[in-house]
């Protein structure tokens, strides 16, 4: 058995969802630390031709908490995200296909972080047609007081899996030796650059999936899906 584990991350680029796709489980991490400077409740999508931010606005709290203690701001304003991106993207090919999935995942009356990213993740993989079974991590009876490498392992052998694919960035973090010496082979997954039209303006990569929805059907994403190598 395969399976990857990520933080949640608020429709990131194409590289998670691949990751997804390339494992026979998929844990999304709830009760690890929210980071401020991370990519949680951000991304960035096309604004006439260039990149620009949105975030998920979150209420003040410690930043001590995990991500399923945190809560979005009470004065987000979904209505207000959904105008930007129809403004962005009113003229893109996929507009009318794509926004029902984008007003149903912006309008969640959820208002815990965790459950509102979740719930966009589970829809964007319903609308792709991914079908990796989605694990919360507190739900794997594991020790969740360990951190990092041991953390995986722990989480690796609560669900069977003997085999771990992380992304390349976490060259930096784990080895394959490490990993061996558990019984768990550690796979790294790099994703490829995926180009597509964006209009008459110069290609802007990496950036949300909403942009590749937006800008690709179905059929093509779901091919560009499998543009990855993993070693």
């Amino acid at each position: 058995m395969t399976i990857a584990i990520m933080q949640p991350y608020f429709m990131p680029y194409i590289g998670y969802w691949q990751l997804i796709g390339a494992v026979d489980a998929f844990v999304v991490y709830d009760n690890i630390k929210y980071t401020k400077k991370g990519w949680i409740n951000r991304n960035r999508f096309l604004v006439n031709g260039a990149e620009a931010g949105f975030s998920l606005p979150l209420r003040k709290d410690s930043d001590f908490l995990d991500v399923n203690q945190r809560y979005l701001a009470d004065a987000f304003d979904r209505e207000d995200l959904l105008n930007r991106f129809r403004e962005a993207y009113r003229k893109a090919p996929e507009f009318s296909s794509v926004m029902p999935l984008l007003e149903g995942i912006i309008r969640n009356p959820a208002a815990n972080l965790f459950e509102y990213i979740f719930g966009s993740i589970c829809a964007v993989c319903g609308f792709l047609e991914i079908k990796t079974p989605l694990v919360v991590s507190s739900t794997i009876a594991c020790d969740h007081s360990l951190k990092s490498a041991e953390r995986v392992h722990a989480i690796c052998k609560a669900l069977g899996a003997d085999t771990y694919v992380n992304p390349v960035g976490g060259m930096e973090l784990y080895t394959k030796e490490n990993f061996a010496s558990q019984g768990i082979n550690l796979n790294f997954c790099k994703a490829l650059l995926v180009e597509y039209s964006q209009g008459a303006n110069p290609f802007v990569p990496w950036l949300s999936i909403l942009d590749v929805l937006m800008f690709n059907s179905k059929t093509l994403i779901k091919k560009k899906l499998n543009e990855y190598t993993i070693f």
